[in-house]
């Protein structure tokens, strides 16, 4: 008898979570928004404690079913009205555009500067000159849209010969001098302040995001609205 009821409870579970997948859909663990992901977890823990709870088996069944058709629901009326999408979905982010960080969008998408430069160099932009466009999606992904001036073919497809592009290191970070990039490039605070000036800049304050290549030569993005 005991063993009867690990089987139908073990069966039940599996096939509510089988039906909660149906219903949330064949999206993957990077494209779930919010509210699916959390709704995810949610009906996989009942799901566990429908898997051991031989007595009252009805209850954690009970709540799977309404965490579905409340998943359900919201995607129907995420799919028919664009104003419910919004709220529910968010939407994306225009974090740089035309040679231009945008920090209150980066602050409104609780992304770090630092994260945002990892996931342009994902992407293969390890030189943000490249980039015209970086939109931050709703599901946490970064579209970039490059520069027109960015061949598509490479160099050797074209039989051509081009410099090494070079690698950049972070030296002012949300208006704050990073002494250690500073130091490990072999410059100091000084040679900066000369920098910033020769650029109409007063001070770092006045800096989102400085980059220093291997030449020594650095690229300010300044703080805007």
């Amino acid at each position: 008898m005991e063993f009867a009821k690990i089987l139908l409870s073990s069966v039940l579970s599996y096939a509510a979570l089988f039906l909660s997948a149906k219903v949330i859909g064949r999206k993957q663990i990077s494209q779930l928004d919010s509210f699916d992901y959390v709704s995810g977890i949610t009906i996989g823990s009942i799901a566990a404690e429908l898997a051991t709870d031989l007595e009252n088996m009805w209850k954690p069944l009970l709540a799977m079913a309404i965490y579905m058709l409340f998943t359900w629901g919201m995607s129907i009326v995420s799919l028919r009205s664009n104003r419910a999408r919004k709220y529910l979905n968010g939407t994306p982010s225009i974090l740089m555009k035309d040679g231009k960080l945008y920090r209150e969008n980066m602050k409104k998408a609780k992304l770090e500067l630092s994260d945002f430069l990892v996931m342009c160099r994902e992407l293969g932009y390890f030189n943000l000159g490249d980039i015209h466009t970086a939109v931050f999606e709703y599901n946490g992904k970064l579209s970039v849209l490059p520069k027109s001036s960015r061949r598509p073919a490479t160099p050797e497809d074209l039989h051509l010969s081009s410099a090494q592009e070079t690698f950049f290191t972070e030296i002012i970070m949300d208006g704050r001098i990073l002494d250690a990039n500073l130091t490990q490039i072999g410059r100091d605070v000084r040679w900066l302040q000369k920098q910033l000036k020769a650029q109409g800049y007063a001070s770092a304050e006045e800096i989102y995001l400085g980059l220093c290549d291997t030449e020594r030569n650095l690229t300010l993005y300044p703080c805007i609205p």
